[in-house]
C-alpha cells in the first residue's frame, strides 16, 4: 500500500526562542485539497509553526517536504515560489496604497519599465468574481474596513498561484457576515483543489468547515483527529488540558447610579461627509453591562474614539461620574477612573517595543509607588507589580516582565491589556472586542473579570462583533447601525435572530 501523498509534510520541527520552546518537535501533515484545522491556545505555538512553512523562521530541527520531496524555504520569497501564501494574523498591507497596487507588490507585471497595471487589474477582478471575494480595486486600504483588507490579503495569494493558503486567525478581526462569508470562501477555495490550513481557536468555525484538526498545547502536538467524528467538548479538552466552562455565571445585575452619560454624540467620520456617530445617547449604569451590538463599521469605533478621548467630537457630551470630559485630556479621564480595552491592540494598546513591565505601567508611571520624589522610576516595584499582574491574568511570555511585547503571542498581548486596565481599578470599563484573538480557557477567565467588575460595582461597556459573546456577557443590549442607536433589547427576552435584524438595519425602535 503506497503512503498518502501530504501538499505538504512539516516533520519533526523544533523551534526555541530566548527562554521558550516554541515548537518542540512537532509534525503536521496537510492532505491536497483539504481544510485542515490548526487548533491551540495563545502562545501555543501555532502562528510561529506556520511562519517556519512561510520562511520567516527557520526550525533548529526538522524538515519540511512538499509532495513527498524535502524543499527549504529560507524566506517568503522561496514560499511563494512553492506556492505557498499566508494571510496574516496582524495585515501586512501598505496603508497609503490602493488594494490593487498591494495585491500585485512584489511580482509587478511590466513591459520596457511600464507597470501593466490594466492587465493586473483585469486578472483581480476575474479572481475576485470567481471567489466571491468583492473589493474596489481603486479604493486606499487606510480607507477600507478590516474585512475588505482580509479580502485584499486573500486576493494576494491567488494573484500569486498559490496553492497552498495558510490562513492566521483569519476570523480574530471579522463580523458575523463576514466571518460567514469567509468560510464560504475557503469552502469555495478547497472545492478548486487548493490546501488550506487554518489557524484558529474558535471551534464553531472549526466544526464548520475543517475536514481535519491538528492541536499543539505549549508547543507540543497532541493529536490529529477528524472533525466530522469529534465534538466541541474534546476539541477543547485537546487544547487546553481540562473542561472549559462555555457559559457565563452571572447572576441579576444590581444597576446603581449613572456612571457614565453621553447626550447627543456626534462624531465625525474618515472615510465621508457624513457622521459615523449621530446623536447619540445613552447611560451606563454602575453594577451592570451595557454591549454596543453591531456590524463592523457602524460607528461603533468612533463613538469609543469619542468617549474615550482618542477622536475629537463634533458635537453633544460625555459625562464620567457626572463631571463633563467631553473635550478632557486622555489622562484626566483615566484619572478619573475610565479604563479602556481597545480595539486595535497594536496602534491604542501597546507600545510594542517597550517590555511587558512598561507597558503595564504605561497610564501609571507618575504616582508614587512607581517613581520617587526625584522623578525616577522606581524600577523594583515596577517589576513586582508586573510579576503580580502576569501570575494573576496567566500572561505567558518568554522572559517575564523584561519581555519586549512586540515578541508575545496576539493573545498574549491581550491579556496584558485586560490585566492593566481591571487592574486601575477603574469607575468604568470600556471593553471593546477583549477576547479578540483568544482561546476558550482565556475568553472563559475574561468574561468571569468583566463580570467581577459589575459585581464589584463598575459600570462596563462592552463593544462587540461576536453575538455569543454580546448574548451571554450583556444586561442590556445597545444596537447600533449606521451610527445610530436603532434598538435596546433584554438579552434575557431578545432571540439572536431578533438581534440580527436590528443589526441589519431592518428593524427599529424609538430608544
Amino acid at each position: 500500500m503506497h503512503e498518502t501523498q501530504y501538499a505538504i509534510e512539516m516533520v519533526n520541527i523544533t523551534k526555541k526562542f530566548p527562554g521558550i520552546i516554541a515548537n518542540d518537535n512537532v509534525t503536521l501533515q496537510l492532505k491536497q485539497g483539504e481544510i485542515h484545522a490548526l487548533l491551540g491556545e495563545n502562545g501555543a505555538g501555532k502562528s510561529t509553526l506556520m511562519s517556519i512553512l512561510f520562511g520567516m523562521y527557520q526550525p533548529e530541527e526538522g524538515v519540511i517536504k512538499k509532495n513527498g520531496e524535502i524543499v527549504k524555504i529560507h524566506d517568503p520569497n522561496d514560499a511563494n515560489n512553492l506556492g505557498i501564501g499566508m494571510v496574516h494574523q496582524h495585515f501586512k498591507l501598505v496603508e497609503c496604497f490602493s488594494v490593487l497596487d498591494n495585491i500585485i507588490l512584489g511580482v509587478e507585471d511590466s513591459q520596457l519599465g511600464i507597470l501593466q497595471r490594466e492587465k493586473a487589474r483585469q486578472k483581480v477582478l476575474e479572481l475576485s468574481q470567481r471567489y466571491g471575494l468583492s473589493v474596489d480595486p481603486d479604493a486606499l486600504i487606510e480607507d477600507i474596513s478590516v474585512g475588505m483588507q482580509q479580502r485584499t490579503e486573500i486576493l494576494k495569494m491567488l494573484y500569486r498561484d498559490n496553492e497552498i493558503l495558510i490562513f492566521d486567525e483569519p476570523t480574530a478581526v471579522l463580523t458575523p457576515a463576514e466571518i460567514k462569508e469567509l468560510l464560504q470562501i475557503m469552502r469555495n477555495l478547497s472545492a478548486e483543489g487548493k490546501s488550506i490550513l487554518f489557524i484558529t481557536h474558535k471551534l464553531n468555525e472549526i466544526m464548520e468547515v475543517a475536514d481535519r484538526c491538528s492541536v499543539l498545547r505549549k508547543g507540543k502536538y497532541i493529536g490529529t483527529v477528524d472533525v466530522a467524528t469529534t465534538t466541541k467538548a474534546e476539541l477543547s479538552r485537546m487544547m487546553v488540558g481540562r473542561d472549559v466552562e462555555f457559559a457565563v455565571q452571572k447572576d441579576e445585575a444590581k444597576p446603581e447610579q449613572v456612571v457614565l452619560e453621553v447626550r447627543d454624540l456626534s462624531v465625525a467620520s474618515k472615510l465621508s461627509k457624513k457622521n459615523a456617530v449621530n446623536n447619540v445617547s445613552f447611560q451606563v449604569r454602575a453594577g451592570e453591562i451595557v454591549c454596543i451590538a453591531g456590524i463592523d463599521g457602524n460607528g461603533q469605533t468612533e463613538l469609543v474614539y469619542g468617549i474615550s478621548g482618542l477622536e475629537p467630537v463634533q458635537s453633544g457630551s460625555v459625562l464620567l461620574c457626572g463631571k463633563d470630559i467631553t473635550h478632557a485630556p486622555i489622562r484626566k479621564r483615566s484619572l478619573l477612573g475610565m479604563s479602556h480595552i481597545p480595539e486595535d491592540r497594536h496602534k491604542h494598546g501597546l507600545v510594542l517595543d517597550y517590555t511587558l513591565e512598561d507597558n503595564m505601567v504605561l497610564q501609571r508611571y507618575f504616582e508614587p509607588e512607581f517613581v520617587d520624589k526625584l522623578g525616577f522610576l522606581r524600577r523594583k516595584n515596577i517589576r513586582t507589580y508586573t510579576e503580580r499582574l502576569i501570575e494573576q491574568y496567566d500572561v505567558r511570555s518568554g522572559q517575564g516582565p523584561v519581555t519586549l511585547s512586540r515578541s508575545m503571542s496576539g493573545g498574549n498581548q491581550q491579556k496584558a491589556i485586560v490585566a492593566r486596565e481591571i487592574d486601575k481599578d477603574p469607575q468604568l470599563l470600556i471593553a471593546v472586542q477583549p477576547t479578540r484573538g483568544l482561546d476558550v480557557g482565556a475568553i472563559e477567565y475574561i468574561h468571569k473579570q468583566i463580570v467581577a467588575q459589575r459585581d464589584a460595582g463598575k459600570a462596563v461597556l462592552l463593544v462587540s462583533l461576536e453575538l455569543d459573546e454580546v448574548m451571554t456577557l450583556a444586561d442590556r443590549i445597545l444596537v447600533m447601525y449606521e451610527g445610530e442607536i436603532v434598538g435596546q433589547l433584554n438579552p434575557k427576552t431578545a432571540t439572536v435572530t431578533e438581534l440580527g435584524l436590528y443589526m441589519a438595519g431592518a428593524k427599529k425602535e424609538d430608544v
